[in-house]
C-alpha cells in the first residue's frame, strides 16, 4: 500500500533527523567543553575562547569538532595535543587578545582612536 510506504519513509526521515540532532547536541557540548579549556588555560572570555577554536580550525585545516576533541582530552592527560594544534594554540590565543585590543578602540573619522571603557 502506498500509505504504508509513505509512513515508513516519514518514519525513516524522522529517525535520521533525530540522529542528526543528537550528533549536533553532542558536538555542541564538546565545543563548549573545549572553550572552557581554552578560557581556563589562557585566561580568556568565552567569546575569545570560541574565536581561538575557530582560528585553530581555519589555520590548520582541522575540523572544529576534532580541535575541540583534542583540547578536551589534553588536560586530563588523555593524549598530548597533536603538533599542528599545539603549535597553533598560542598563536590563536595571541590573535584573540590582539583582536580584543583592536575592538577596544573606536575610530572617529575626525579624531584619533580612543580607548573605550
Amino acid at each position: 500500500m502506498i500509505g504504508e510506504d509513505e509512513d515508513a519513509d516519514h518514519l525513516t526521515a524522522l529517525q535520521e533527523e533525530v540522529q542528526h540532532l543528537r550528533h549536533a547536541v553532542d558536538s555542541h557540548a564538546l565545543v563548549d567543553q573545549a572553550i572552557g579549556v581554552v578560557i581556563t588555560v589562557a585566561g580568556l572570555r568565552p567569546d575569545q575562547g570560541w574565536g581561538v577554536l575557530k582560528h585553530i580550525s581555519q589555520h590548520t585545516n582541522v575540523k572544529l569538532r576534532e580541535v575541540a576533541r583534542c583540547l578536551v582530552q589534553w588536560p586530563a592527560g588523555g593524549s598530548p595535543l597533536p603538533e599542528v594544534i599545539r603549535t597553533a594554540l598560542p598563536h590563536a590565543v595571541d590573535h584573540a587578545r590582539r583582536q580584543d585590543e583592536d575592538d577596544a578602540y573606536e575610530v572617529d573619522e575626525e579624531h584619533e582612536p580612543v580607548a573605550c571603557g
